[in-house]
């Protein structure tokens, strides 16, 4: 199983800014069984969970981000979106997405996709 982030860049505050997640590896039906979800590490920061979406499609939010980022996934194409909207300096960071595989009891993370917002 691999996963790759990509959609990273730089971006004004403000601005908007699509991560993607693409899962190589992992069959539809284990797929869709799996938790999904994004972290940020921020830089001398510990990784901390951003938005994460259950098997079932209940999602959840940081406090921080609710309202502007959103969470979504395309089973088919197995991939895990995160659409964030107005972005802040603060939220410069690498963002990495989790896929917690209930079927096989492990956690897979991708390597990370950088996003800089500039002020």
């Amino acid at each position: 199983v691999q996963l790759v982030e990509s959609g990273g860049g730089v971006v004004q505050a403000g601005g908007s800014q699509r991560l993607s997640c693409a899962a190589s590896g992992m069959i539809l039906s284990v797929f869709s069984s799996s938790d999904k979800a994004w972290y940020a590490q921020a830089p001398g920061k510990q990784r901390e969970l951003v938005a994460q979406m259950t098997s079932e499609g209940a999602t959840f939010y940081a406090d921080s981000v609710k309202g502007r980022f959103t969470i979504s996934k395309d089973n088919t194409r197995r991939r895990v979106f995160l659409q964030m909207n107005s972005l802040k300096p603060e939220e410069t960071a690498v963002y990495f997405c989790k896929i917690k595989s209930k079927s096989y009891g492990n956690d897979y993370w991708g390597q990370g996709t950088q996003v800089t917002v500039s002020s």
